[in-house]
């Protein structure tokens, strides 16, 4: 899939700065993706953290629900109607973004332990050695919030923004990577 990060429409610096390029160069980032998109639709969100809090929600879903604190990468495309929302009582950075989704997506480890509904996440022998108060700890979705990558885009009518979960990172998955376009 290919697309365009709305950047006169983004209250942000966009994706190819943060990664180290000069906003006025043209850059392509490949991304490697596991599903998307997948939407998140919040009509009824007035609140900048209640908008940002639905955005992490929806990306609670990334790899699978019970598993926290893996290096996978999510790309977040947030939709021009939901900016509007979080910059309606001011300036929302991408960074506090980040923190929320962060914090609304943090779950007590005992959520993630195989269980009857689903074999997938902790071990029940794993779970079975760890004291309560391992088990109560809260696991955010991603392992770092680097893992978080937010661009603007989308037609300014609609509350849709989407998430595109990404695959395992690092030396055993892979890597998104940003290149400068050059022109002749």
């Amino acid at each position: 899939m290919c697309f365009a990060e709305w950047e006169e429409g983004s209250p942000w610096s966009p994706l190819h700065v943060e990664r180290g390029f000069q906003v006025e160069d043209s850059v392509v980032t490949v991304f490697a993706m596991t599903s998307g998109p997948v939407l998140i639709v919040d009509q009824e969100s007035r609140g900048a953290d209640q908008i940002a809090g639905s955005l992490g929600l929806g990306l609670e879903g990334a790899f699978l629900s019970k598993i926290h604190r893996m290096p996978v990468d999510a790309l977040l495309v947030v939709c021009p109607e939901h900016i509007r929302t979080l910059t309606s009582e001011g300036q929302y950075s991408k960074d506090r973004l980040r923190s929320r989704i962060q914090q609304v997506t943090s779950r007590p480890l005992r959520e993630m332990v195989a269980n009857e509904i689903s074999g997938a996440g902790i071990p029940r022998a794993a779970a079975e050695k760890m004291v309560l108060e391992q088990l109560e700890a809260l696991a955010p979705k991603f392992a770092s919030e680097r893992n978080i990558h937010i661009v603007v885009a989308g037609s300014e009518a609609g509350k849709f923004s989407a998430a595109f979960h990404g695959w395992v990172t690092g030396p055993t998955g892979s890597m998104s990577v940003s290149r400068k376009i050059e022109t002749r």
